[in-house]
């Protein structure tokens, strides 16, 4: 007899058994909408692993009555969406309505994707489409016109005990595991519903009491002492930053690869590298800004591990780049003086002068629409005197 694995099996059958997700779950947000009216709409259901996509479509596909047929786009072609399709005008003609879902419908290609659009505008079939990546990029614009995008989220630790909680009730487990094992197992999870349920699993079948160590062994890994929202988390973060500071690479590459272990949200480490690039490289390497952005858009839409490459490219660059302070000093300087002086009256050669009056009262007097223009008046309001914000380094 083939064993079912846990995560499967604890595979929720209605909404109301689904942790997670109340942004779409709560009463009358779209999810309970499709499912009270049943009149079920093409979808996109955008969200990293484990975060319910495919138990939502099956959920709902049960609700409204339909049919459900499900395709993988890494196994499937266009043929396999054909017999689909011929599949569907049967049931159309025994007035039964068909789902198709799709996972990893990014992996289609744009005329595999062509070859929905007919028979989702038609009625024919209603698609649900699952996807880790972001859809604006990867699904072909006439598809999401006809479906609405609904953003998952990684569910969040608190929500991963409770599954974990739930599955031991079910296996009667209940006084097997210590609430510190099933911490760390929701932390490994990183927000994955099916790693923290198999983690679980393979733990369960190594000992009679689930402990810290025997989720590490099962897990294959060390328990980080990182927190992503603890102390550890912001000091690793600050080593990273002053390490890039220091332009010391080797720091800076293992601090990256500390909070990559962990866990850490690779957006997040991009995000702070866009900040450096402005604050701490600023002038004295303009390209450096340029190159933090399109890390974090890189990182966005290639996904873990791959992003590797990419954080420890520019984390790399970063740090080799020289650096400059001048513009950050400016900005707190310029920001003092705007506090110290908020309602110093903007000098009145510098000020438009739209009407015949304001020209003969001195608006704009002496002002020339030249390049490079140095008025003999200055530009700074009188009461600041000749101060000098910038500083060329």
């Amino acid at each position: 007899m083939e064993r079912i694995p846990l995560a499967e099996r604890m595979r929720p059958q209605t909404l109301d058994e689904v942790i997670g997700q109340s942004h779409l779950l709560d009463q009358g947000e779209i999810l309970r909408q499709i499912v009270r009216k049943k009149e079920p709409v093409s979808l996109i259901l955008w969200g990293p692993p484990g975060s319910g996509k495919t138990t939502l479509a099956r959920i709902i596909a049960k609700e409204v009555s339909a049919e459900f047929v499900e395709l993988s786009a890494v196994t499937s072609g266009k043929k396999d969406v054909e017999r689909v399709v011929e599949h569907a005008r049967q049931n159309w003609n025994l007035k039964l309505r068909t789902i198709l879902f799709v996972d990893e419908i990014h992996r289609f290609n744009k005329a595999q994707q062509d070859a929905f659009l007919p028979h989702v505008e038609s009625g024919l079939i209603t698609l649900i489409g699952a996807t880790t990546e972001n859809p604006s990029f990867e699904v072909i614009s006439p598809l999401l016109s006809r479906s609405r995008v609904l953003v998952l989220q990684p569910l969040a630790k608190e929500e991963i005990i409770s599954i974990l909680q739930r599955a031991l009730k079910d296996l009667k487990k209940t006084k097997q595991a210590t609430p510190k094992a099933l911490d760390y197992i929701a932390e490994l999870s990183g927000g994955d519903a099916r790693i923290a349920l198999g983690n679980l699993e393979l733990a369960l079948s190594m000992g009679e009491k689930l402990t810290p160590d025997i989720v590490r062994v099962a897990a294959g890994k060390r328990v980080p002492g990182y927190d992503k929202k603890g102390e550890m988390h912001y000091n690793v973060i600050s080593a990273f930053i002053k390490s890039m500071r220091g332009s010391n690479v080797d720091a800076t590459l293992y601090y990256l690869a500390r909070m990559i272990d962990a866990g850490e949200d690779p957006k997040f480490i991009a995000r702070r590298m866009i900040i450096f690039a402005s604050e701490d490289i600023g002038l004295a390497g303009n390209g450096a800004l340029q190159l933090a952005l399109n890390a974090f858009q890189a990182v966005e839409r290639v996904g873990m591990p791959e992003s590797n490459y990419i954080l420890f490219h520019v984390a790399t660059a970063l740090a080799k780049s020289k650096k400059s302070r001048a513009t950050s000093d400016a900005m707190y300087q310029a920001t003092a003086l705007a506090k110290q002086f908020p309602d110093s009256p903007v000098p009145l050669h510098l000020r438009n002068a739209p009407t015949r009056l304001m020209k003969d009262l001195g608006y704009g007097k002496d002002y020339k629409r030249e390049a490079d223009f140095k008025h003999n008046k200055g530009f700074l309001p009188d009461d600041l005197g000749t101060v000098q914000i910038f500083k060329d380094e």
